[in-house]
């Protein structure tokens, strides 16, 4: 459905002072216009509002039929006839053709420049002839690269544009024959061409196709053909024969309507092969091709048409280029333009197709026309369509596809545009008498008028006639005597702007009536904007400024319009509001608030956007009168999502009264919970009643109460300016009830409602602690997250956070800021990574006064988690150095560090020097299995030598020895043992033990 406004999107208009009828015309550039007559193309130059002026003028070698402009390279190519013969002819450097009399150069495409000769070329025009074996039929150039496509019939012929160097500091522009597109079956009457995609169309004919590079294939392709092949070709060929036998003035036969996309419109019967024949570089040349559409049309014989009306016309491949960010400068910072999205178009008399073509094919918008259409010419803004007597303005949903392409977050809660399913519209049917042809560049639409007498028909024919595949077009009579009067018009468009503001005044006469067309029209009214922006190069000094100050605005009138009206897409809001930049203080002010009498309604829309606000910890605090509102709206709407609405940091400012008188209304509801007896109880101790946060608080056990947290984190934590802050609520249970607190942290973090390092800093925050400084409660949370196993969290980075902290704590003999809230004894028995200390840690242990309580907390916790089977003892080595061995607790650590590591004979050294009294039970413990050799290889030699050495220690040796002997006895055969005795022993003491040993074996 087409929607039909009256605005104003044409602002002034003048008239081209040609001197001849023009032929042909289009835009050259951004400043200038060419109109071929007769012999001759005439330049004038076009700036703003200006009036149109003569530049300069060329002659031509015959009567120009087509004529194309090329911003790349900056030159004009023709088609010219001649004596019934075409010539294909580019005219470049034209810029510097000061009089119709200056000297012109004429080269054959390929042409080799000399040097000497540099002078010339820089200073006066070139012509480049390039010649055909066939009739040129129709151009096109690609408006990025600047390379030219040649239709003839069966086949397109592409030249590729290059710059002959002549010397360091002058270049001379040339073409290069470079590829050769055969299609069979296929007469182009128009051509398209835009960096690798081809549109070709036929009187009743669409072909798009892709020509693609193959970066694999290093071997040059020489008159190499790429075919397409497909079951359908005989088909169309059995077809055609048929029809030229049976087509006579009583039957016609039409072929089939089809439409193609994608792979499958390789289905379409047409041959397409490729024929290389230049010797372009590897990422240019085409060796490949791949079919994205296929359209054919069939005639509608159901009423009388000449056969003109039953015609495409007006091809057109429209590129839209990588824009950046909207908030940029406009600037170009690479020459090199990026193809974003490329859309296609064409047209019948009555009805137009506008369809999208890069990364997926699909038809976006059909066009009917309130009359025959003779013309249409596509821009990023406007489809712009001339028939007999108007000039009708279309929108176009380019810039809508295109900002899908170009922004991954559109369509999310973050961005928002209209979509391109939108109803087109036209925004104006312009009255203009004799419309011939037409054109566009930059802001301004070339119009060519001719009023003509009436023309007498001349003959009828029958329908089924006009019809044939035969020319059978009406001859008209025009009286030789009557000359028909013309004129070539500059149409300037107004800016985007002013349209902008106009779509916005014309919008609110819907306001008050709340219709979708409110929001039909503002989103047109956006999408100018966008796409306006999206073609930065057309945009003044200034302007780009002004229009995202207008893009702002048109996101804020579509945010309310989706706040307000019922629709099912309210909750587009939210995107629209975001974009607009308002703040939510900003939009509640645009709310119309009932008078207090009258019942106020509020739109799922608004409640969406304000909730989600509400979630995202925008900082932003309203006032005490917007919050009480927000708490009303939800109140009436939505009440359960109450208590989470006066979590949020933007309910600051609340009245505790207010707040707590809502509540109250949901006990009374039924929608009474754990979430809304903590909420009520954050609400006490704002208002400072102890009494009654106690009540609320003894409602429910300290596990539900834990459970409730996770319901709604901002209890507990809430983000104000991008920091961590805790509420009033956590610092009051961190005096009351640590224990609770820290379980609801953890359960928060199980649910993925807190990150691990967010939750270290929330501690720290919350103890008043510096980032170098550990509290008590952090080791307390670490601590309760080994017990909990959480998967989430890295176990030894876990454990290497605790063990640091024990070992900072004992090497500065610093007790914790606060009472641990599990001793070791809890933790062993609750948690299999807190394991039993060995039993000769406790004799070593008991060899020094261990005063301080704490002090020997947090080595009993640390010896623990050292005898646990999760840790990595290597990575904790490094660290250990604050510890010294002076002291029986950093000794007692070393070596149940060493221990782990397999250390045996290192750690009885160690204690053999330090703690006699614990190496048999050092040994007891360890020297098992495969270490039991270490009892008579390493102990007992040690043992016997320090007790010759004698000592203060020789008493402790001695009752060691005794015990080793029993052991290596029991252990080792008679001839063994003597082996290990010492030869300079006293054989009386050793006496008892060599007859235990040899009575062993009778004894077993």
């Amino acid at each position: 459905m087409v929607h039909l406004y009256n605005l104003h999107p044409f602002g002034s208009q003048q008239v081209v002072p040609c001197k001849l009828e023009p032929e042909q015309f289009c835009g050259g550039g951004r400043d200038a216009l060419f109109v071929a007559a007769g012999c001759k193309v005439e330049a004038f130059t076009v700036v703003g509002q200006e009036l149109c002026q003569p530049r300069c003028a060329f002659s031509t070698l015959g009567r120009v039929l087509r004529m194309v402009y090329s911003e790349a390279g900056d030159y004009l190519v023709a088609i010219e006839e001649k004596n019934k013969a075409t010539f294909l002819r580019a005219y470049v450097n034209w810029r510097s053709k000061k009089t119709e009399n200056s000297r012109v150069c004429i080269r054959m495409v390929g042409h080799n420049v000399e040097a000497p000769f540099r002078e010339t070329f820089r200073d006066q025009m070139s012509i480049v002839e390039m010649p055909l074996s066939e009739a040129p039929l129709c151009i096109s150039c690609c408006p990025v690269k600047g390379d030219l496509l040649v239709g003839c019939t069966n086949k397109l012929v592409l030249f590729s544009l290059k710059y002959q160097i002549i010397d360091e500091e002058f270049s001379v522009l040339d073409f290069e024959r470079s590829l050769i597109v055969h299609i069979d079956c296929i007469s182009p009457v128009e051509i398209s061409f835009c960096v690798g995609y081809v549109a070709v169309m036929s009187d009743l004919e669409v072909l798009i196709l892709k020509l693609e590079s193959d970066p694999k294939n290093g071997e040059r392709v020489n008159h190499h053909s790429h075919k397409t092949h497909t079951p359908v070709k005989h088909t169309e060929e059995g077809t055609g024969n048929k029809t030229s036998q049976l087509e006579t003035d009583d039957f016609v036969i039409c072929q089939k309507p089809m439409e193609l996309l994608g792979e499958k419109s390789e289905q379409s019967g047409l041959l397409v092969t490729l024929e290389s024949t230049g010797w372009a570089d590897e990422s240019t040349k085409y060796s490949h091709v791949q079919h994205l559409l296929y359209r054919r049309f069939t005639p509608d014989i159901s009423f009388y048409s000449p056969s003109d009306e039953i015609k495409l016309h007006s091809l057109h491949l429209l590129p839209i280029y990588h824009t950046g960010s909207l908030t940029s400068d406009g600037k170009n910072l690479s020459q090199e333009k990026e193809l974003l999205s490329l859309f296609c178009f064409f047209s019948l008399p009555h009805v137009g197709y506008l369809y999208m073509v890069v990364k997926s094919v699909e038809l976006m918008s059909i066009y009917q026309y309130p009359e025959k259409s003779q013309q249409a010419v596509l821009t990023p803004q406007f489809l712009h369509v001339i028939t007999s007597n108007n000039l009708q303005c279309f929108t176009v949903r380019c810039s809508a596809a295109a900002a899908r392409e170009e922004d991954p977050y559109m369509d999310t809660t973050l961005k928002a545009c209209p979509p391109v399913s939108l109803d087109v519209c036209a925004l104006r049917i312009q009255l203009f008498i004799g419309l011939k042809a037409i054109c566009h560049f930059k802001n301004h639409i070339i119009l060519l008028t001719k009023a003509e007498p009436e023309a007498v028909p001349e003959r009828k024919e029958s329908p089924k006639r006009l019809l044939s595949r035969k020319d059978t077009s009406v001859k008209n009579r025009i009286p030789p005597a009557v000359e028909a009067g013309w004129n070539l018009y500059i149409v300037n468009t107004v800016s985007p702007m002013q349209l902008y503001k106009e779509m916005v005044d014309y919008s609110n006469t819907y306001k008050t009536i709340k219709t979708q067309s409110c929001i039909h029209l503002l989103s047109e009214a956006h999408l100018l904007v966008r796409a306006a922006l999206m073609d930065a190069g057309q945009l003044e000094p200034g302007e780009k400024a002004e229009l995202l100050e207008a893009f702002k605005e048109s996101c804020g009138h579509l945010g309310d319009c989706y706040s307000r009206l019922d629709t099912q897409h309210s909750h587009l809001a939210l995107p629209y509001y975001k974009m607009s930049g308002l703040t939510m203080a900003e939009v509640l002010a645009r709310v119309d608030w009932a008078v207090d009498s009258e019942p106020q309604k509020y739109e799922k829309g608004l409640i969406f956007y304000i909730n989600h606000s509400l979630y995202e910890n925008l900082d932003e605090e309203l006032s005490e009168e917007l919050a009480a509102k927000v708490v009303q709206m939800f109140h009436v709407t939505e009440p359960k999502q109450l208590p989470h609405v006066l979590c949020s940091p933007s309910m600051k400012n609340i009245n505790p009264l207010t707040a707590l008188s809502y509540l109250n209304k949901l006990d009374t509801y039924g929608f009474a919970s754990i979430l809304v007896t903590l909420t009520k109880a954050a609400v006490a101790l704002k208002m400072g009643n102890l009494d009654m946060y106690r009540d609320e608080m003894k409602s429910y056990s300290e596990m539900k109460l834990a459970c409730g947290f996770i319901l709604e984190p901002r209890l507990l934590i809430q983000q104000r300016k991008g920091q961590m802050v805790p509420t009033q609520l956590a610092a009051h249970l961190r005096e009351t009830q640590p224990g609770l607190l820290v379980a609801a942290v953890l359960g928060l973090q199980k649910n993925n409602k807190i990150g691990i390092e967010e939750a270290d800093s929330f501690f720290k925050v919350l103890c008043g602690q510096d980032e170098d400084t550990i509290p008590q409660l952090l080791v307390d949370f670490w601590e309760a997250q080994l017990v909990a196993c959480l998967p989430d969290v890295v176990l030894q980075e876990l454990c290497f956070k605790l063990t640091s902290q024990y070992i900072w704590r004992l090497s500065k003999r610093q007790p914790p800021d606060t009472t641990p809230l599990q001793t070791s004894e809890d933790l062993i028995n609750a948690c299999s990574h807190f394991g039993l200390i060995y039993p000769w840690v406790d004799v070593l242990i008991s060899s020094d006064s261990l005063a301080d309580k704490n002090y020997k907390e947090d080595l009993s916790k640390l010896q623990s988690l050292i005898c646990g089977p999760s840790f990595d003892i290597a990575s904790i080595i490094p660290f250990l150095e604050p510890l010294s061995e002076d002291t029986v607790a950093g000794l007692s650590v070393h070596v149940l560090c060493r221990t782990r590591l397999r250390e045996y004979e290192q750690c009885l050294d160690t204690l053999l020097e330090r703690c006699p009294q614990a190496v048999i039970p050092y040994a007891n413990h360890e020297l098992k299995e495969e270490n039991r050799t270490l009892w008579w290889k390493k102990l007992l030699p040690e043992l016997c030598q320090r007790i010759k050495c004698g000592g203060e220690k020789y008493q402790l040796y001695l009752t060691s020895l005794k015990e080793v002997l029993s052991i290596v006895a029991m252990e080792l055969e008679l001839r063994d043992f003597l082996n290990v005795l010492p030869e300079d022993g006293t054989a009386a003491f050793f006496l008892p033990y060599l007859l235990y040993c040899s009575r062993k074996k009778s004894l077993t």
